[in-house]
């Protein structure tokens, strides 16, 4: 098949989750003999058109003229999008279209009204569930143009058990609709050559050698639950003084959680790194003795299958999807979401029992080996594809041999 691809984020530029499921998706689907387009957003220092991996990537230009503010810049790259998507098309005659979140909505509604192709669409997240519900202008617009990609879409794809009721429940999609397929993990970015005294000499930058790193990685906005951690580390640190926080991102959050670091008296116990390089992070999983993913509102969490993809002990809250992928004491510790006294209780269960931790880690591993496997995911999604191309062309979905993949509780 020929799959055109609509993303507003694809490496290097990464905002959020999207970035890597498109990327590692794409580049999976190619290895299964597709090919496949990704139209995305301009970065700095990457060229207009290129393949990396085998995915062609089509980076659309931003215009000259500046925007007034976001959805105007967004619809500025829709309409770039889709101008780069009819200069392939004459070439290269897609046979689907799959476009990823509200951000590429305005493009893939254009092309698949006027190029007479099959859409369908991944959605990631929620505007109501970021939130907690829409209390603006803007959020309603953003929670419509939610609804109407779904609407236009002959089938959605949700992330998790907890994002298809999500879906469903907002947007009134008819459950029959929906498919069901995780995200995955590429654990070959993990697993590098990484000598002792090189491991060393990292890690010395972020801790004494006798201190446990307890690493978070997120954005740093609320609903992905940093200061949590921050609230819990006093009570962590009172059971365990050789501990260290180090967290990593960047966000409009973060002056608030630095002064509340200071209000805490954490001081050299706690350190933000802001935004690190792809190199430097993985390199910070590798040195992490305990990874913390406190998330209000997490649709999948990805960020816990990277922290299990690089044999490190997951601490994760019950919020949305991560239910799914943290099975409690079994793969990784659940806590209560929005609770510190709970998050506080995994961190300490990790620290202090260190063969438990491994054996954690290795029960991660085989779930990642056998469930969130991009090939598996990649089968499944090529399956999603094959149904909605049986239906249209009339002849019934088309052959599948793979089943249904539903994440595990």
């Amino acid at each position: 098949m020929r799959i055109g691809m609509l993303s507003w984020e694809y490496p290097p530029r990464i905002v959020g989750g999207i970035a890597r499921h498109v990327e590692e998706l794409s580049q999976a689907l190619v290895r299964r003999g597709h090919e496949v387009h990704v139209f995305t957003a301009d970065h700095p220092n990457t060229a207009e058109h290129e393949v990396v991996e085998g995915v062609h990537l089509h980076r659309a230009r931003g215009d000259d003229a500046p925007t007034p503010d976001f959805l105007s810049s967004i619809l500025h790259l829709n309409f770039q999008m889709a101008r780069m998507f009819y200069q392939t098309q004459r070439l290269v005659p897609f046979d689907i279209l799959h476009a990823h979140d509200w951000l590429v909505t305005q493009s893939a509604d254009l092309l698949k009204k006027t190029l007479d192709l099959p859409l369908i669409s991944t959605i990631h997240a929620t505007e109501a569930g970021r939130n907690r519900g829409i209390h603006n202008a803007f959020s309603r617009y953003i929670a419509q143009q939610e609804w109407y990609l779904t609407y236009q879409s002959y089938r959605v794809i949700a992330c998790s058990q907890t994002m298809r009721h999500e879906v469903g429940g907002l947007f009134q999609v008819p459950d029959d609709k929906i498919d069901t397929l995780p995200n995955g993990i590429d654990g070959r970015k993990f697993h590098f050559e990484f000598p002792q005294q090189e491991r060393m000499n990292f890690r010395r930058r972020l801790a004494l050698d006798f201190e446990k790193i307890i690493l978070f990685v997120g954005r740093m906005v609320p609903e992905k639950g940093a200061q949590f951690l921050l609230e819990a580390a006093p009570e962590v640190l009172a059971h365990y003084p050789d501990a260290k926080f180090v967290i990593v991102g960047k966000g409009g959050f973060l002056d608030e959680l630095k002064a509340r670091a200071a209000q805490l008296k954490l001081g050299h116990k706690c350190m933000f790194t802001g935004y690190v390089d792809d190199e430097t992070l993985v390199r910070l999983y590798r040195v992490a003795d305990c990874f913390v993913v406190p998330s209000l509102y997490e649709p999948f969490g990805i960020v816990a299958l990277e922290g299990m993809a690089a044999n490190v002990p997951v601490v994760a809250s019950d919020a949305g999807g991560l239910w799914e992928i943290v099975e409690h004491d079994v793969t990784g510790i659940t806590t209560y979401a929005g609770n510190p006294e709970s998050l506080a209780w995994g961190i300490l269960q990790v620290l202090e029992r260190p063969e438990h931790g491994q054996w954690l880690v290795d029960n991660a591993r085989g779930r990642i080996e056998s469930i969130f496997n991009w090939n598996k995911i990649a089968e499944h999604t090529e399956d999603s594809y094959r149904r909605v191309l049986g239906d249209r062309f009339g002849t019934g979905p088309l052959p599948s041999e793979h089943g249904v993949l539903e994440p595990v509780a």
